[in-house]
């Protein structure tokens, strides 16, 4: 029957992804500073809530490499109990968004800032998991770990740096290992391995600590939400849905490609994503986001149904109830060694190599963007990005030509093209070139655009060259 054939199909993908998901949810949670079982607890939401919805059939949320960054800082400036407060107000922005119907809007952001955003994140994620990696204490700004990695190796435990590199090395190399053996992800036989080495060696590594799924479950109080009167807070908030939202969007568009089912309908998934943020809101758990390495293997697997995400996180909330105590045993090390390897897979340096040699100036965007996120933070650096996006666009578009036309022994000049502040000073530097003692004419009716600083300084240029009587203005 199709339908027993369909349902053996999802079953066996929801496995596959609930295996993918379990070492990045474990590792997410302990590198945005919260307790490893809310990564979990997210995962499960992203499952049972945001999988029944059908925005995306096949694409699976839960919490994102993307987001450690936001949530770390999130967590350090307002504390862990407010954690709740910040995603609950995301996921209602993110639901507003889609009853607003302005999905598709997120297709208009320029690909050079989104890349730009991934390479940020990369880098701030690869610094602060250096130290992870050899179980060192990070410095606070990311500017400050950067600096402090030429005396790292002083102080790490090599103990913890070989399990770290060595998750990394069985990572690497089991994308050319059988088909077969490929259908146990990487990242969870990396970790495997490394937990399995430091409890045969017996190393006094750094460990996993947990507190029980219900002990880390914390809903926020009525307190915790004046913390939304901080603008900086609000910012947060902002920055959680629309880093969210663009992250599970682009993820979508790059999913629809892998399959040819149902395509995504953009406005029902921020729907979807505001719900299941608001959720995790409400239990204190991370936010989520749609994540292209589960929703990939979801795909991979033979996945055909949303029932597929749906049991995932299922299994995943066997995982935390039965199973907690299989994450004492994994070593921090370990969960490092994923991470670095997803912030260096964050790093666009094909693209920005591409563009350097096609669009120069939307390489300087991308490096521009992920140099502010570094210096600055992600909300900041990502709205340094846009304005250079838009800046440059506006560039780009307000081309202006100027054409000499005699005409009954005058000079008619014609301004073409579009005239904005940004090419008044070229536009000028050409009408000033013109010869001097001739009437002159000007005729604007070839703009497209002419905003006001370029009619005023037009019409102050050709005053003073002394047109003819009856024939004085623009045109």
């Amino acid at each position: 029957m199709p339908g027993a054939g369909t349902f053996r199909a999802d079953f066996g993908a929801s496995v596959v992804v609930a295996l993918v998901a379990v070492p990045l949810c474990v590792g997410v949670a302990v590198a945005s500073g919260v307790p490893a079982e809310l990564g979990i607890v997210t995962g499960v939401v992203g499952g049972l809530v945001t999988g029944w919805f059908r925005g995306s059939s096949l694409q699976v949320s839960g919490p994102a490499a993307g987001l450690t960054v936001l949530v770390y800082e999130a967590v350090q400036a307002y504390g862990a109990a407010a954690l709740g407060v910040l995603v609950l107000a995301a996921g209602v922005v993110q639901l507003g968004m889609g009853v607003l119907r302005l999905g598709r809007w997120f297709r208009a952001i320029s690909v050079a800032v989104v890349h730009g955003m991934l390479a940020g994140i990369g880098l701030v994620l690869i610094s602060g998991q250096l130290y992870a990696l050899g179980d060192a204490q990070a410095p606070g700004q990311t500017l400050a770990k950067l600096g402090g990695v030429h005396g790292l190796a002083a102080r790490a435990d090599w103990a913890a740096v070989l399990l770290g590199v060595g998750t990394i090395a069985v990572m690497v190399a089991w994308r050319r290992a059988p088909a077969r053996l490929r259908l146990l992800p990487g990242a969870l036989v990396g970790v495997a391995a490394a937990t399995a080495a430091a409890a045969l060696l017996r190393l006094p590594v750094e460990k996993v600590r947990v507190t029980g799924v219900l002990d880390a479950v914390s809903p926020p109080a009525w307190g915790e939400f004046e913390v939304l009167a901080s603008l900086g807070a609000v910012g947060t908030v902002i920055a959680l849905a629309l880093i969210a939202s663009a992250e599970t969007l682009f993820s979508a568009a790059a999913v629809d490609r892998m399959h040819d089912g149902p395509r995504t309908e953009y406005d029902r998934e921020l729907i979807a994503q505001g719900v299941g943020n608001g959720v995790c809101g409400l239990l204190g758990a991370l936010p989520m986001t749609a994540v292209i390495v589960r929703s990939a293997a979801n795909v991979e697997a033979g996945a055909r149904t949303r029932a597929a995400r749906v049991m995932h996180g299922g299994w995943l909330l066997l995982f935390a109830v039965a199973l907690p105590q299989v994450l004492e045993s994994v070593p921090l090390a370990a969960l490092a060694g994923v991470l670095l390897y997803a912030g260096w897979k964050l790093l666009p340096v094909r693209a920005v190599a591409a563009l350097w040699r096609t669009h120069r100036g939307e390489a300087v965007v991308l490096v521009a963007t992920a140099g502010a996120i570094v210096v600055t933070n992600l909300f900041e650096g990502v709205l340094v990005g846009l304005g250079l996006a838009i800046a440059k666009a506006a560039w780009e578009t307000s081309h202006v030509h100027v054409e000499e036309v005699w005409e009954d022994e005058e000079l008619c000049v014609r301004v073409m093209g579009n005239a904005s502040f940004l090419r008044l000073p070229k536009l000028l530097d050409a009408l000033d070139a013109l010869p001097h003692g001739q009437p002159v004419r000007l005729d604007l009716s070839g703009l497209r655009h002419l905003d006001h600083a370029c009619l005023t300084a037009l019409e102050g240029w050709e005053r003073t060259r002394a047109p003819l009587p009856g024939r004085e203005g623009v045109t």
